[in-house]
Parts: structure tokens; C-alpha cells; sequence
């Protein structure tokens, strides 16, 4: 072997052995890191990361229409002790074991969620504690005031500051609403825990009122340690909504009122500005195990069918395609007529003759089924085609998170069309079918509900929101004078209105003060596909008639027997109307009633 060749292998050799060296040196060190020196390590983490702290936004405000707050953040304390800080260990704990006693009995008489014994022992086993996790506390699971942290601050030692006491605060903020249930599901919900949105506008606009969060880093200053702020944190903008706080106690009044009366399972009311389209109140009530009423779900966004509300669609889909006209008679039968091995009958059974108007007031199932199927051949495609064409079935932003389209599809049987007629077989939520009456009260111009006017930051304008037009005409105008004069009858007509009066003169939807005008609705509730002989009930209509101002809904689900539409559901949308016009300044209010009409 060369000379060359052996100075070659000795050098590879030299340059190998020192790798291998090298790589046990580095997987030694790795073993020690993760075993000996693990804690020493972690500790040293995570005294860097508690250097940065996160500075919170504060999440912005949400406003009725009037300025009036819906929804706010209120500043809260988390109280914490860190019993590692040095002072504390100090002279055998000296500082410690003289004051745990004060902070303990001071703590409970502030705070009052524990006693002074518990509070001294928590203190105690975190001081004890060999387990360093277990050395910072949260001292008491209860969020505190503004006030209550000032007056703890005073306590003996926790006044001489964090680094001598180890007692610290970390800010949250929880989101009130001033006027508590009004309108709370439409609002929305946040997560108390981690802040993050839930439901409703604080959901949708969750992008514009969480705002962003800033950064503070630990530095010494003076002798002293201080968090200085690397990036400031950027607050929410506020939300300003359509509703009105005053219109909203009107029609959460109202529908509390009935539904302890019915003792129903659930009820909803929306009311809505005719022009704008502006949504001016929105109330959820549920039942509770204690038989009291609360906001729990928005019931106004979910699909239903809408029963016999939806025979002013199918009335205005047959005049419009002149399948009928308003002079015509259709008879009916008090056992009630068949379709195809269907049977349908009325909830006020007769043999008789009716013209539309009476069709439409009495509310005939058996009217509407025959139109329907005898304007369009039977063939439901014609007839969810003529609903398209009127902006039923047109996609549309309503504002709240969840709430889908409405569903009216194509059947593939030849005896739902017949069904369909007079609300069944079909889905519309609440707003949308509010939003189809208020089209025929606005000249039948159809237009979104509007639920938010304004996107604002510190006072400037961000954002501006306007109703879009879903279909600038429904129907040609003498359809929409037709419908009008059957909504008329439906309150108006003595005998066979269904939201008239009752056989012992109860006045429903018949008011003294404002003219309205609108439509019944019963469905039969469907469980798992059968009929658990429970209702739903409604009415929707407009007001003052003669130049509608307000649309309004009301649906009750469940109510206990007996059960009627227009005195349950039409006397609700009648106490709303009287009320809303005079809070309009329209009447005035004399010895606790509405007696006089303003001349404006």
C-alpha cells in the first residue's frame, strides 16, 4: 500500500471518529435535556412566555336604532396567586404565614363564594407544593367587579404588588344585554368562556365586533418591572341594528301575555317597517320546565310548514295567471271532497257556494285545493314554477346565521299539489313569509328584511346596509288589489272571517284604533311523520290598512285546547298594532288605553 493511500484512510478514519464523537456527544446532551434537566428547562420556557402577555380587545357594542344599547362588554376579573415569587420563600416564608390569614378572611368576606378556612387551604397546598404547575392558582372560580378587585387590592400584602404577594388579576369582559330577553336570540350569543361568537348578529358581524388583540412584553423599568405594550389592541366596532328596545317590550308583551294563556310549547313574533324593510322587533319565547317563557331558540329563521297562511301565495299565483278570477265561485262540501284517493275538508264544514273573497276569509282548504289543481292541469311543476316567478323561492340574505331558503320543490306524486295549496308540503320560516306579506302591503315590491343599518368605529362609519329589491312586482296590480280585498274579509267579515270575531262577539284581529288586514294559519304538527293532533298557529298581516306602515307576524306552536288562529295568534299582532301606532304618536293614551286619535 502506497504511502498516499495510507495518509488517506488515516485522515477518513480521524474525520469519522470525530463525527461519531461529536454524535454521541449530541445524544448524550439530548438525554440529559429531557431527564435531569427537564424542569430546569421548562421552567426557563416558561418564564419567557410569561413575559408576553395578550392585551384583549375590548368586542363592540350593539344598538338598537335609537342608540339604545342591546349588547355590551362589561369588565370582569379572573383573582390568581403565584406562590413560587421569590419574597414569599423569604426568612422561612415569614411574609407568607403572616398574612394568609388576613388575605384568606378578606377574600371571603369580598368575594363570598367561599369560606375563610377553604381559602386559606387552597393558598397553603399551592405553597406547599413541590409540583410546579400546582404553584399558580386561580383563587376562586367566580368572576369579580371592578369594585370588588379595588377593595381586594387593599388588603394587607396584596397591596405591596404582584412580586411581593404573588396576587395578580387577568381581565374578562362578559356580554350583557340591558334589556335582558328582549330580541336575545336575534342578538346572539358569545361563549362565556372563550369570548368566541355563538349565535345570531354577535355571529354574523363577530368579524367587525371582536376587534384584534394587542401584545405586552415584561421589561425592567426604573427598577421596576412593567408590561409595556409592543402592539396596542385594536377594540370592536359597534353594530348599530333596526330594532327598537320600546317596540321590541311591545311585542314580547304581547306574545308572553298569550302564551301563558295557551300554555303553548313556543310562540315567535317579527314586526317589520313596510318601506324599508327594516326589522323592528323579533321575540322567541320557549316554555321551560318551570312553565315560565324564555329566548332559547329563534324560531323566527327555522323552516315550518306555514298551513294556511300560504293560501294568499297560491291565491295570488292562480289570479296572476288568470287560473281564476275574483267573480268566480267555487262550491264546497261539508263531508269534505277527494283528490286522487286524498280527502280534504275544512275547519268550518259546509255545503255551499263561495266566491274568493269568502274562499279566502272562511279559509277553505277545500277552495284553494280545487283552484290549484283545476288552474294547473294537476301539474304541481306549473305551479312551483308560478311561485319562483313571484321571488318565493329567490335566494336571500336574512342576516341570521342558519336561517336557509325556502323549500318548495317539485313533488313526484300527483296528490301533493292539491296539499300545497293550502300550506302544506312546503317550508317557509316565519321572516320569510313576513317578508312575502309585507311585498303585498308595499305596492307588491318584495324586498330583504333588513336587520342592520350601520357598522360603526368610534363613531365613524365603516359600513352602511340597505333592503335589497327581490322582485320589484309580485303580480300585476289588479292580483294585488284581489289579495288585498280577500285580507280585508279575513278580518273584516263578521260572519266568515276567520280573524274576525268570535260566536260570542270577542273582537281577534279587529281593532277600533288601526285598520289591519291579513291571514289565518293552522297546521296540524307533524312528529315523525304522523299527526299528533297539536297545531301550530298564525297570523300575518299589515297595518294601518289603508296605508300600511308595519307588517307583522305571529306564530304560536302547541297551544293546549282549545286552539284558534285568529283570537290566539290575530289578537297578539292586534295589541301590537295598537300599541306600536300610538308609541308612532298615531293615538293617545288616556286613562291607561288608546282612545283618541291624534289628527297628524
Amino acid at each position: 500500500m502506497s504511502d498516499n493511500l495510507r495518509h488517506t484512510i488515516l485522515r477518513f478514519a480521524i474525520v469519522f471518529v470525530m463525527i461519531a464523537l461529536l454524535f454521541v456527544v449530541v445524544f448524550v446532551r439530548i438525554i440529559v435535556i429531557q431527564t435531569a434537566q427537564r424542569d430546569q428547562w421548562e421552567s426557563l420556557v416558561d418564564q419567557r412566555e410569561s413575559n408576553y402577555k395578550t392585551i384583549k380587545a375590548i368586542r363592540g357594542n350593539i344598538f338598537d336604532c335609537d342608540g339604545r344599547l342591546l349588547a355590551s362588554s362589561v369588565p370582569q376579573y379572573s383573582i390568581h396567586m403565584d406562590t413560587r415569587v421569590e419574597a414569599l420563600h423569604m426568612n422561612d416564608g415569614e411574609l407568607f404565614w403572616s398574612h394568609v390569614d388576613s388575605i384568606a378572611e378578606g377574600l371571603s368576606r369580598i368575594v363570598g363564594d367561599q369560606t375563610k378556612e377553604e381559602y386559606r387551604a387552597r393558598m397553603v397546598r399551592a405553597y406547599r407544593s413541590k409540583v410546579r404547575k400546582e404553584r399558580n392558582i386561580r383563587l376562586s372560580s367566580k368572576r369579580i367587579s371592578y369594585t370588588q378587585l379595588k377593595e381586594i387590592k387593599e388588603l394587607p400584602l396584596i397591596r405591596r404588588g404582584v412580586y411581593k404577594s404573588g396576587f395578580y388579576a387577568e381581565d374578562l369582559n362578559l356580554r350583557v344585554k340591558p334589556f335582558n330577553s328582549l330580541g336575545s336570540r336575534a342578538i346572539g350569543n358569545i361563549y362565556a368562556a372563550s369570548g368566541e361568537a355563538r349565535s345570531g348578529l354577535e355571529l354574523r358581524y363577530d368579524s367587525y365586533l371582536r376587534g384584534e388583540d394587542g401584545m405586552s412584553v415584561r421589561q425592567k423599568i426604573a427598577g421596576g418591572w412593567q408590561n409595556v405594550p409592543i402592539r396596542e389592541a385594536e377594540n370592536g366596532c359597534d353594530v348599530y341594528t333596526t330594532f327598537d328596545a320600546n317596540l321590541m317590550d311591545i311585542c314580547e308583551t304581547a306574545l308572553r301575555k298569550r302564551l301563558e294563556h295557551t300554555r303553548a310549547d313556543w310562540g315567535c313574533v317579527i314586526l317589520m317597517d313596510v318601506q324599508s324593510g327594516e326589522i323592528k322587533a323579533m321575540s322567541n319565547l320557549d316554555r321551560g320546565d318551570d312553565e315560565q317563557y324564555y329566548e332559547v331558540a329563534n324560531h323566527a329563521v327555522i323552516r315550518m310548514e306555514p298551513g294556511s297562511t300560504f293560501k294568499t301565495v297560491s291565491m295570488m299565483a292562480a289570479l296572476d295567471d288568470d287560473k281564476v278570477e275574483m267573480e268566480d265561485t267555487i262550491r264546497v262540501y261539508k263531508d269534505g271532497w277527494s283528490y286522487h284517493g286524498s280527502k280534504h275538508t275544512d275547519a268550518h264544514p259546509a255545503d255551499t257556494v263561495y266566491d274568493i273573497r269568502q274562499a279566502m276569509a272562511v279559509s277553505s282548504n277545500i277552495a284553494l285545493a280545487k283552484i290549484v289543481t283545476e288552474g294547473y292541469d294537476g301539474s304541481a311543476k306549473k305551479f312551483v314554477k308560478k311561485l319562483k316567478n313571484m321571488g318565493l323561492c329567490d335566494s336571500v340574505d336574512y342576516t341570521i346565521p342558519g336561517a336557509k331558503q325556502a323549500l318548495i320543490n317539485v313533488p313526484n306524486d300527483t296528490v301533493t299539489i292539491s296539499k300545497m295549496a293550502y300550506g302544506y308540503s312546503v317550508e317557509l320560516s316565519p321572516l320569510q313569509m313576513l317578508m312575502f306579506y309585507n311585498g303585498i302591503a308595499n305596492d307588491g315590491k318584495m324586498i330583504t328584511p333588513l336587520m342592520v343599518k350601520e357598522i360603526r368605529k368610534n363613531g365613524k362609519l365603516i359600513e352602511e346596509f340597505e333592503s335589497s329589491v327581490v322582485k320589484s312586482s309580485m303580480c300585476s296590480d289588479a292580483t294585488l288589489e284581489g289579495i288585498r280585498e280577500c285580507l280585508h274579509e279575513v278580518v273584516w267579515n263578521d260572519t266568515l272571517g276567520t280573524a274576525s270575531v268570535n260566536p260570542w262577539g270577542t273582537r281577534k284581529a279587529q281593532s277600533d284604533l288601526v285598520a289591519i288586514a291579513g291571514k289565518t294559519g293552522t297546521a296540524q304538527i307533524l312528529e315523525k311523520g304522523y299527526s299528533n293532533r297539536r297545531h301550530r298557529m298564525s297570523f300575518v298581516g299589515y297595518f294601518p290598512e289603508e296605508n300600511p306602515q308595519y307588517t307583522c307576524i305571529c306564530v304560536i306552536h302547541g297551544p293546549q285546547w282549545p286552539y284558534d288562529a285568529g283570537m290566539d295568534c290575530g289578537s297578539v299582532v292586534r295589541h301590537i298594532a295598537e300599541k306600536t301606532m300610538a308609541y308612532a304618536g298615531e293615538y293617545v293614551i288616556k286613562n291607561g288605553k288608546l282612545e283618541i286619535v291624534v289628527n297628524k
